[in-house]
């Protein structure tokens, strides 16, 4: 049975899939009415790419286009998928943030280079998080967890419990966004763990590091 996830907070096609349909590009095009879908060559990095004309994948961890004729998207398995959509410019993007692209500021340099790129505004930019391994389940050394507060500086995303560092990556990335301007009210974090639902999700910790891909897609009218 498909799962797909619809952010509520998005008025254009915009959702996340579980283990079915996964990133099955057929599936896909059906689900989003686009014949093209482009992921980027994902490296953990904080690098963002602008998708012009030229198709070809390259490394990096975030595209951001205005092209209307194609689904942008990431694939994930416990790492954070993000979609976002500046309301007024029409521009769209897609960020995997892992602990390292967190740490990295990937999330951060996307809203910059939307910025830079279309002249996006931060009180424009609606973003949404796809299923992700949650704090309940993600127990962290303190080089990880150091790492990413260094990027993200205070805020409620992260505990220990029974001795453990729990962090939580789809929080640490709120906390990024609203450092950059974005306003809460626009952000949109889909509750369940990852790890917890292996009947709904790929996770690359609960199967050991042997895993298929689900993703996070967004694409205009």
């Amino acid at each position: 049975m498909q799962y797909i996830i619809y952010p509520e907070i998005f008025n254009i096609k915009a959702f996340f899939t579980g283990k079915a349909p996964g990133v099955d590009t057929e599936t896909l095009k059906k689900l989003s009415g686009k014949k093209h879908i482009y992921f980027p060559v994902q490296k953990h990095t904080g690098k963002v790419i602008t998708l012009d004309s030229d198709m070809t994948p390259k490394i990096a961890d975030a595209v951001i286009t205005k092209r209307k004729d194609i689904l942008i998207g990431v694939q994930v398995a416990d790492c954070v998928p993000i979609l976002l959509y500046d309301r007024k410019r029409n521009v769209i993007g897609t960020v995997h943030a892992g602990w390292r692209g967190t740490a990295k500021g990937i999330l951060k340099n996307t809203i910059k280079e939307m910025t830079i790129r279309y002249n996006s505004k931060p009180e424009d930019i609606i973003i949404a998080m796809g299923p992700a391994i949650r704090w309940c389940c993600y127990h962290v050394g303190d080089d990880v967890l150091e790492a990413v507060k260094k990027e993200t500086g205070s805020g409620e995303y992260h505990t220990v419990r029974d001795g453990k560092y729990c962090l939580d990556l789809p929080s640490a990335n709120k906390y990024q966004a609203l450092s950059t301007g974005i306003s809460e009210k626009n952000i949109w974090i889909f509750e369940e763990c990852t790890y917890c639902y292996p009947e709904k999700f790929h996770s690359y910790r609960y199967s050991k590091g042997t895993t298929g891909r689900q993703g996070g897609f967004i694409g205009m009218p």
